[in-house]
């Protein structure tokens, strides 16, 4: 009788260490976006004549929100993540921002609560994501890629 084994190689290993890692990463990415292409809007906005828009907070939290999904995107992709767990931390940087609309609108809250209660939320979201897909952020993403 021949003894056939099949190679199985073990999980990658995780740690808390590359979670927080991968979450700095994140955010790191998300300010670089931020950055970058907030001049990019300025010009396209000059050149419409639609620069005031950018006076009303609700559409600034939303340009904003795209250049750092933008940039955490670009480095999710790069890192090697699907697409399925890209648009689940896209949700995590917009939906908290259009749930503080709602407060906005009403005269609830100013432009600078949305602001800083949105960034606030949304890292807790980013968080909550990262715990949902633990394995997938804590794992090395350079022996993932090379294996």
């Amino acid at each position: 009788m021949t003894d056939i084994r099949t190679e199985v190689s073990p999980p990658p290993k995780t740690s808390n260490g590359r979670f927080i890692r991968h979450f700095l990463e994140m955010v790191v990415a998300m300010t670089i976006g931020m950055v970058a292409l907030a001049p990019l809007w300025d010009l396209i906005f000059d050149a419409l004549g639609w620069s005031d828009l950018f006076d009303r907070p609700d559409l600034s939290a939303l340009v904003m929100a795209t250049n750092m999904t933008i940039g955490m995107t670009l480095w999710m992709r790069y890192r090697g993540h699907g697409w399925a767990a890209i648009a689940e931390m896209a949700a995590a940087m917009y939906v908290p921002f259009v749930v503080l609309f709602i407060p906005f609108w009403a005269g609830l809250i100013n432009g600078d609560t949305l602001f800083i209660a949105g960034h606030v939320l949304m890292l807790l979201c980013m968080v909550g994501v990262m715990l949902r897909r633990r394995a997938e952020y804590s794992m090395d993403h350079r022996r993932a890629k090379a294996g």
